[in-house]
């Protein structure tokens, strides 16, 4: 039984009945209760409304009692556990099921509802076949319905499991990858050209060529499969998955360079302003001197032209570059959710690029393709990016339906960033000794707290829960601005003991105190956008020694001399978060640091820091994190933290996932309409039904 370290676990015990007693409770309610020992202590067991008890249990009896460990009044003690008398279960093995007083219905009762089901039902029909079972080693539907509920040792729970477990994935990679097929085969494509007409300029071979360094080998392998995708007249879905710092810019823009130089328009989307912005300098500098086609001109051609537009471009300005999108005079538009305004109308556009893509809402990524496709009478290719990486099974889940490109080298010369977890605020002085040191030899530092002003809820973007789901898809943001990836899983509560530090109360704490005599600037995302560009202008040009912000500096800021991040209250974020915000140092080369500084900390804040710690391998931490926190909904928004995988577990199934993939695409290519499966037919709609395939195909 051992002490109440293991409270608000389930547990199962075997002990010795050492006394019982019955009382009557308020309302009539009969009450039982038990004191069982074994060699480690006592375990009082409550029995509410269960008078039979009494008579089945007896001093001396030896039962095993299986339910969740409480402490109360200084006891340990389960309250209606399961409880079955050894010597009149040896060796049986007994199923669990949720149980609710409130319904009045328990495990055993359930038990003994599926065992008379079961004896009803008889033989099950199959939708697998007797082949295809052998070749993947699983048992027929009867066999494995019968050993989930009534087995007779464990080896057949675990072969029912995997059997039940294949089918659901396989359901819904079915959905997937037809829903993908018909796509293709109503898709409306511009077959794009990807070598540049005789005389003309190529515009990926000219922006490769300048570029101060050479692409990676992933970068290359990537380009060449959307060089593929562009030149088919069937519409590119992609999902382009790289570390952070591993290059995606560059393959983004090279993408979007191959439907340019064709005629067609692109579009390159980004959350935030700030990324917003600091894409449009980047790509300007970038394609500075590159030339389009232009027949209205002597010359035939003329430069290349990038706009910018977000919801603080108004007036003149906004007019401008509605008119440049309509008549075609702009080539390429960075911008925000703006794009998304009904008054954005493209000559012809073709390419898509959504960037961060996680931090947009499953409608709204498809809304711009959409509307693009209306107002051109073609469907543009789509390439989404993001650098919070996904767990490759949930990839092959959630995006199955998108080819796939992973960026899984990074660029020479860039140093792992060594990373400490600050745990005792006595050690905090060494972090602002070494953010003054690096000052002093010319690099610059970034302080990120959770939130703004210090009596505002955390997270400007809204984010309150850190141990709440952190990988990707399923929430909606309405509103332009800062906004935290958010996916899979459930949120485990937890009440902070600290009360999380602010930018607005960090900026003059350090400004007049730790860092006094250094330059320091402050960013949120509260500023106007005319003073978060002057900030980020004077850090870019190294006005600024330190900035202290919030998350709006978590993706897409580039400050190559910045080689020390500090995370306030890093307990307070997740892993996909901490590992962005630790990904704007040390993109200059050389040693760079990053601090996480975390104070009495909870059990999983302490698992997400020590993994922050032990690597900077964004792939690795995608895997920690889907364990640490389990995988949400897959098939709509209204389940966002609910698990409505019944058996299969994208963390622990990751065989069964590829194996449901594979066995899919066969089942499709060779029989579209699942005529000779007609069994598998009929049982796909009562499993995902139309609303929860629509959101899978949106996604």
């Amino acid at each position: 039984i051992g002490p109440a370290r293991a409270r608000g676990l389930e547990a199962m015990v075997v002990a010795r009945v050492h006394s019982l007693v019955a009382r009557a409770a308020r309302g009539r309610r009969s009450v039982v209760e038990l004191i069982a020992i074994d060699a480690t202590g006592r375990l009082v067991i409550i029995f509410f409304n269960q008078p039979y008890r009494r008579d089945q249990l007896h001093e001396g009896d030896e039962v095993t009692v299986f339910g969740r460990v409480e402490r109360y009044r200084g006891r340990v003690q389960m309250t209606n556990p399961i409880v079955d008398l050894v010597g009149d279960q040896t060796g049986a093995i007994i199923p669990i099921y949720p149980q609710s007083q409130k319904a009045g219905v328990t495990s055993r009762e359930l038990h003994r509802y599926l065992t008379e089901a079961l004896r009803r039902a008889g033989h099950f029909a199959d939708p697998l076949s007797t082949a295809l079972r052998a070749e993947l080693g699983l048992v027929d539907r009867t066999t494995a319905m019968n050993a989930i509920h009534l087995p007779d040792e464990m080896d057949a729970v675990a072969r029912a499991r995997r059997r039940l477990a294949f089918e659901e994935l396989l359901r819904l990679q079915i959905v997937l990858v037809a829903r993908k097929r018909a796509r293709a085969f109503a898709a409306r494509g511009i077959a794009h050209r990807i070598a540049s007409a005789l005389g003309e300029m190529d515009l990926v071979e000219a922006f490769l060529t300048r570029l101060p360094f050479p692409i990676t080998g992933a970068q290359q392998r990537a380009i060449a499969a959307i060089a593929a995708d562009l030149a088919s007249a069937q519409p590119m879905h992609r999902l382009l998955q790289g570390d952070v710092g591993s290059g995606k810019t560059v393959v983004a823009l090279a993408t979007l360079l191959y439907g340019i130089q064709g005629g067609p328009q692109g579009a390159l989307m980004v959350p935030t302003e700030v990324l917003a912005e600091q894409h449009v300098a980047a790509t300007r500098a970038l394609l500075s001197g590159l030339h389009v086609g232009d027949p209205g001109r002597l010359t035939q051609r003329r430069e290349l032209v990038v706009a910018l537009l977000t919801s603080e471009i108004t007036g003149s300005e906004r007019d401008r570059v509605y008119e440049g999108l309509r008549e075609g005079t702009i080539d390429l538009v960075v911008g925000t959710h703006a794009l998304l305004s009904a008054e954005v109308r493209f000559s012809s556009l073709g390419v898509v690029v959504i960037d961060e893509q996680h931090r947009f809402g499953v409608d709204q990524r498809a809304l711009l393709r959409e509307r693009a496709s209306l107002q051109g009478g073609h469907d543009p290719d789509l390439l989404v990016m993001t650098a919070t990486p996904i767990p490759r099974t949930a990839a092959m889940t959630v995006y199955g339906d998108l080819d796939y490109s992973e960026l899984d080298e990074m660029p020479p010369g860039r140093t792992p960033i060594r990373t400490r977890w600050v745990s005792e605020e006595s050690d905090e002085p060494r972090v602002w000794s070494r953010v003054r040191a690096e000052v002093a030899r010319g690099a610059q530092a970034f302080v990120v707290c959770a939130r703004v002003h210090p009596d505002e809820s955390e997270g400007e973007s809204g984010v309150a829960d850190p141990e709440g789901p952190d990988l990707e898809g399923l929430v909606y943001l309405h509103e332009e601005g800062e906004a935290e990836p958010r996916l899979f899983g459930t949120s485990e509560s937890a009440t902070p003991k600290r009360r999380a530090r602010s930018a607005i109360e960090e900026f003059d704490r350090l400004r007049d105190g730790e860092l006094a005599g250094l330059r320091v600037g402050l960013l949120h995302g509260q500023m106007r956008a005319d003073d978060k560009e002057r900030v980020m202008t004077d850090l870019r040009e190294g006005f600024l020694d330190v900035l202290v912000a919030t998350t709006v500096i978590e993706v897409g800021v580039d400050i190559p001399r910045a080689t020390v991040m500090v995370i306030a209250d890093a307990d307070r974020f997740g892993i996909a978060q901490l590992h962005q915000l630790r990904g704007r140092v040390g993109r200059g080369g050389g040693e760079a640091f990053c601090y996480l500084l975390g104070y009495e900390v909870g059990e999983q804040a302490r698992a997400r820091l020590s993994a922050m710690v032990a690597t900077t391998d964004g792939f690795a931490l995608a895997e920690v994190d889907l364990e640490l926190r389990g995988e949400g909904t897959l098939l709509a928004n209204r389940q966002r933290g609910r698990n409505d995988l019944r058996l299969a577990s994208l963390r622990h199934d990751r065989e069964l996932v590829t194996l449901a993939r594979g066995v899919a695409v066969e089942m499709i290519e060779d029989d579209p309409t699942l005529s000779q499966h007609e069994l598998l037919a009929e049982e796909l709609p009562l499993f995902v039904d139309e609303e929860g395939a629509q959101y899978l195909a949106r996604s």
